[in-house]
């Protein structure tokens, strides 16, 4: 059996798809099915469908393959059986495997057949999905609107990403001033398209009941201030370039600082711990830098300061990183440290390159293996006849300018 981790988007339409929040779909599209149907066309049943319910899937995985979906932690969540292929996206039915694990309120998280049987027999349901709170106006306005249809209210928190158990709060102290209101978290990814986004909204709470619909208001994000958010300051470069003398020179000129954590990940101490039984090989040093984000991301995640230094020698494992970081709502600065390979190779302080110019050390960078180098480095810097003290002050001056430290 293939098995395949879905992104955090596909894992939300994939429980929507298990639960029946998105009937009558019971498995996903393919682009060219939702050309077909998106804002304009219907689904068998005749109901509207105005967003695609895709997922891209390696290119190897083709018609007949039965996938077993997995989340984060490795748990089996579904298989999906490939009908058909159109570009990376994979269309074909879902068949659970498992009752879902749920974190933080999972009380609250039901399927629309639950749901519908806890409300009233063929009365007026108000549905009010929520991706913020709602302030006293909205309050207002829903309650006025449920007394005038004599409607139960049904409070919809909109669960994805980091924010989510911050909605179910608002919504349960929502619910608080809307008595006899039930609150049902629903894992349903926020669309760009904000009339697209509607309209899934309006779709979902029907299935769960609705007659009524109303749409909370968008919340006011108002991003902290630079010192208060988490960093990763990330430098790449060949061995022998210098990051790591610089990247533990800003550790410490933090720490001398204080007012941010900082954590110091270097690539050959992450190696050795971390990521120890890795090899050289393209793949390893790929996930040897996934780790390494990792780890990184969950520091920023919770407002600390990371610095990492390994080699990243591929554009795409680095993006990779960045990803990482801006999805938990941190901030990532690139520091290329572009000493030549010339230079790198005269100081070799760890002899790697006479054992690579040897073939001791197959893949090694620089030699046998390429470096990409980045075209989007916040800074760059050659070490070559720059003394370790400049080099940190400018790496510390980026830094600064930017607001991450006073």
């Amino acid at each position: 059996m293939i098995e395949w981790t879905p992104d955090a988007r596909e894992l939300a339409d994939l429980e929507l798809l298990l639960s029946g929040a998105y009937a009558p779909l019971t498995g996903f599209l393919t682009a060219a099915e939702v050309e077909s149907v998106a804002g304009r066309g219907r689904l068998p049943g005749g109901a509207p469908w105005p967003d695609p319910i895709t997922i891209a899937l390696p290119d190897e995985i083709g018609p007949g393959d039965r996938v077993t979906l997995k989340d984060p932690e490795g748990a089996a969540v579904a298989v999906l059986t490939v009908t058909e292929r159109d570009g990376h996206h994979a269309a074909g039915p879902v068949e659970a495997l498992d009752s879902p694990v749920y974190g933080p309120f999972s009380r609250l998280r039901r399927t629309p057949e639950e749901v519908r049987k806890d409300l009233p027999d063929g009365g007026e349901v108000l549905a009010v999905t929520m991706r913020g709170p709602l302030d006293s106006a909205a309050l207002d306005d829903v309650a006025a609107t449920a007394e005038e249809l004599d409607a139960a209210v049904l409070l919809m928190p909109l669960v994805f990403g980091e924010a989510g158990p911050a909605v179910v709060r608002a919504a349960l102290k929502a619910a608080e001033r809307l008595p006899g209101a039930m609150v049902v978290a629903v894992p349903l990814a926020p669309r760009e398209d904000a009339e697209i986004d509607l309209e899934l909204r309006e779709h979902v709470a029907r299935n769960y009941g609705a007659t009524e619909h109303y749409a909370g208001p968008a919340p006011v994000t108002i991003p902290g201030p630079p010192h208060r958010r988490g960093l990763v300051v990330f430098f790449t470069g060949l061995s022998g370039s210098g990051k790591s003398t610089i990247a533990r020179g800003l550790r410490d000129a933090l720490l001398e600082r204080g007012g941010r954590t900082v954590t110091y990940l270097d690539g050959d101490v992450v190696r050795r711990l971390l990521s120890a039984g890795l090899t050289f090989s393209r793949e390893d040093r790929d996930l040897n830098i996934r780790r390494i984000g990792f780890v990184a991301a969950e520091v920023a995640r919770h407002g600390g300061l990371a610095i990492c230094a390994p080699i990243a020698p591929y554009a795409a494992t680095r993006d990779e990183v960045r990803a990482m970081v801006a999805e938990v709502g941190g901030d990532f600065l690139l520091v290329h440290v572009a000493t030549p390979l010339e230079e790198c190779e005269r100081r070799d302080r760890k002899g790697l390159y006479a054992k690579a110019r040897a073939g001791l050390i197959p893949e090694f960078t620089g030699v046998s293996d390429p470096y990409e180098e980045p075209e989007d480095a916040d800074l760059v810097l050659d070490t070559t006849g720059m003394t370790v003290e400049r080099a940190v002050g400018s790496v510390l001056n980026l830094v600064t300018s930017g607001g991450w430290i006073r």
